[in-house]
Parts: C-alpha cells; sequence; structure tokens
C-alpha cells in the first residue's frame, strides 16, 4: 500500500467552514525523505499558527503538510500528487461543499498552484514562489491567487513572479501580487508581516464574511 505524506491537523472549534492547506519548500531535485526537522518544514508551522488563531474560532481548520520526499523531481512533480492525496482526504473528511485555500512557500508555491484545479480548491496564497518558465495557469481559471515576492530574493525570481501573474490573469481575473521590499527568500525580516498577509488572505474566503481585517499589505 502506498505511503501517505503527513499531516498535522489544527482543527477548527465547531463546525469547519473552511480548509486551508500549508505546504512548505523543498529542492529541485531530492528523492530522500522530509523530516518534521528540516528547515522548510519548520518555516511554515508559525504559518499554520497564524492562520489556526487568526480562524479556529470562525470555522477555519489548519492541515500543514510534510511531503514524502524533499524535491520536486523534474516530471515527477513528487509533492503534487502528495498535495492531491490531502486534498482527496480533506474532502473525505468534510464533504463537497467545505471550500479548500492553500498557503505555500518557494516549491509549496508551486505545488500549491499546480494542485490548485482540484474542485475544492477555492484560491492560492504562493509565497516567494518558484516558478520555472513555462509553468501551466489553466487549472487557476476562476480561484482566486496571491503571489507575494521579497524584492530581494536571490532564490527564487521576483520577475518570474510577475511574468506568471500576467499570465494567470488570462484565466482568472482575481490575481494579486504583492512586492515585500528588502525582503529576501526566508521571509525573516518581518515574519509577521508574512503571517498576516496569509491569515488575512484566509479569512477572506470565509462564507459570508468580508474578512473583517485588512487585506491591504
Amino acid at each position: 500500500m502506498e505511503s501517505m505524506p503527513y499531516t498535522t491537523v489544527h482543527p477548527a472549534r465547531g463546525t469547519t467552514r473552511l480548509v486551508t492547506l500549508v505546504l512548505h519548500g523543498g529542492r529541485e531535485v531530492g528523492p530522500g525523505a522530509t523530516s518534521a526537522w528540516q528547515l522548510a518544514v519548520l518555516r511554515m508551522v508559525p504559518f499554520a499558527w497564524a492562520i489556526r488563531n487568526a480562524g479556529a474560532r470562525r470555522g477555519v481548520a489548519v492541515w500543514r503538510v510534510r511531503y514524502r520526499v524533499r524535491g520536486w523531481n523534474g516530471p515527477a512533480a513528487s509533492p503534487v500528487g502528495d498535495v492531491e492525496r490531502v486534498l482527496e482526504q480533506v474532502r473525505l473528511a468534510h464533504g463537497d461543499d467545505v471550500p479548500v485555500v492553500m498557503v505555500g512557500h518557494s516549491m509549496g508555491g508551486r505545488t500549491a498552484l499546480r494542485a490548485a484545479g482540484h474542485p475544492s480548491v477555492r484560491g492560492v496564497a504562493a509565497l516567494a514562489p518558484w516558478l520555472p518558465k513555462g509553468e501551466p495557469v489553466e487549472q487557476l481559471r476562476g480561484r482566486r491567487v496571491l503571489l507575494a515576492h521579497g524584492t530581494d530574493d536571490r532564490m527564487t525570481s521576483p520577475r518570474a513572479t510577475h511574468l506568471y501573474a500576467d499570465r494567470v490573469r488570462e484565466v482568472t481575473r482575481d490575481v494579486r501580487v504583492v512586492d515585500v521590499p528588502g525582503e529576501k527568500h526566508a521571509m525573516l525580516r518581518n515574519p509577521g508581516y508574512w503571517h498576516d498577509l496569509s491569515a488575512d488572505f484566509v479569512l477572506s474566503f470565509l462564507p459570508g464574511s468580508s474578512s473583517g481585517r485588512s487585506f491591504n499589505p
């Protein structure tokens, strides 16, 4: 039986109205297993906490995903299959009517954008995403997309993010790009800003909600 990716679930308090998947980064090539103590994995723990703290009382459940292997691994797109399996787990747990929003960093941003064609997904926040030339966009049709990138990032390309956004606008009008001045790839210059940006984006998807929080950077 094929193994499943590991998930840490922070349940909503009361009825689950929205599920957020939090996705970590990785490597271009890496067949080795992930662990809970790898920096890319740990980096997203505060994001999960921030979203949980902001949304649990309002029905937001947070599923933090750890892929089975560390790398994208070319055509295998290893983390995409893992996330698609988790999306099916969410659907089985909560039904077809509970929307899903994904928040991913670096390779996790690329993964979230690739997996956004799942019918439960309503939106994606990709933070400092790794977006090689030629990434598909059709799967984002009808989704809401937030792309945020530090202007001093040297690991992934802010310019590539803007070029990708131009292509995404061909399939959905609801695309927002946020440039974070002076920020690098690790999002450590002002981590609270990134946490709040992600939580605000997630809360804006609550049914009947205008978020009640500022979604302006």
